[in-house]
């Protein structure tokens, strides 16, 4: 077992395979050099070695379902360098193979990928946010509509509405409280579908469902159409970041990869659409024998998430790795000078 020593540093981009996420990988043609981790090997030092940059040893961790703990990689297993990603075998892979000549060392710099979304994740609507306008009524005062349907809304000509704008539908779930302060962050929404302004009066239009992703009704309410499905370029944090999962899309307490998580930080705390941060836990130290003035002990490394979204003082988050269960409450951090 060898453990991390170098200190954890700014990540450039991430190349996070088993997600799907969009990246211009080499092609399947590229034969990969391989290389057998001997002890001493960090991905700190298997990133500056192989790939050029060892603020790419994130990345390297999200991308291998081999390497649990980021903090420990095996003397045995086997990796494959390609020129714009690094490949880790499990710990039992441990067959000698021949380590790379410095011919093969010489790699390109890896190229920025990005992380899809497809709008679906929903964000929390804060304090003091106001929506544009609220769905008053549906055709023929049907209880639910979808796609094609008309509707009635509160946007007219003297809230600057016109025929042919678009909106999207959102409905409110509920108030999400801090898990630490219990402080109300804002009301968590999910988005129902999209309409646009065909006929407008003063103070009231009428408007047909463009798309539905799930039953809209009366009291829903709308916000400036923007494009649902993005691509984020993933960028590195610009300063230490410390926050809470506060709350998930679906309500369950148990957390795994690809579920959508909102936390408590946001533009007014340094966050951009892109960063990734760790899941951390705190561990305790066993007080029979850890000395009285040793308080706590490193954290422990449980997961990874990227932002998709962001708001004043809240973000939208996708989880793209664990190595245990995630938890509402669970803390994320990312520290430039770890």
């Amino acid at each position: 077992m060898v453990p991390l020593k170098e200190p954890m540093k700014k990540h450039l981009c991430l190349a996070l395979l088993f997600l799907g996420l969009t990246a211009p990988f080499a092609a399947a043609q590229e034969q990969p050099t391989i290389y057998t981790i001997v002890p001493g090997d960090t991905l700190w030092g298997l990133s500056q070695r192989f790939l050029k940059d060892p603020y790419y040893w994130p990345n390297v961790w999200a991308n291998n379902q081999s390497v649990g703990n980021p903090h420990f990689i095996y003397p045995g297993q086997k990796v494959r360098i390609y020129s714009d990603r690094i490949e880790i075998g499990p710990a039992t892979d441990v067959p000698a193979a021949p380590q790379a000549s410095a011919s093969q060392e010489q790699r390109e710099e890896p190229q920025a990928v990005t992380f899809s979304v497809n709008g679906s994740e929903g964000f929390l609507i804060e304090n003091g946010m106001k929506p544009s306008g609220t769905v008053i009524s549906l055709h023929q005062n049907r209880e639910m509509a979808g796609t094609d349907d008309i509707v009635y809304t509160d946007i007219g000509r003297a809230q600057g509405g016109n025929p042919g704008d678009r909106y999207q539908i959102f409905k409110k779930i509920g108030p999400v409280s801090h898990p630490v302060t219990n402080v109300i962050l804002g009301q968590q929404v999910i988005p129902l579908g999209e309409l646009q302004l065909s006929e407008l009066e003063e103070k009231a239009s009428k408007a047909i469902v463009t798309k539905s992703f799930q039953e809209i009704s009366a009291g829903s309410f709308l916000l400036p159409y923007q494009e649902r499905k993005l691509t984020i370029p993933l960028k590195s944090a610009d300063r230490d970041l410390t926050g809470y999962i506060v709350q998930t899309q679906t309500g369950n307490q148990a957390l795994a990869v690809n579920d959508v998580v909102f936390l408590d930080l946001g533009k007014a705390q340094g966050v951009q659409a892109g960063n990734m941060l760790y899941i951390v836990r705190d561990v305790v130290p066993d007080q029979r024998y850890a000395n009285a003035k040793i308080e706590k002990l490193p954290v422990e490394v449980i997961g990874a998430l990227v932002v998709v979204s962001i708001g004043m003082n809240s973000s939208t988050a996708v989880i793209v790795k664990s190595v245990d269960t995630v938890y509402r409450g669970d803390r994320v951090e990312m520290k430039k000078s770890r």
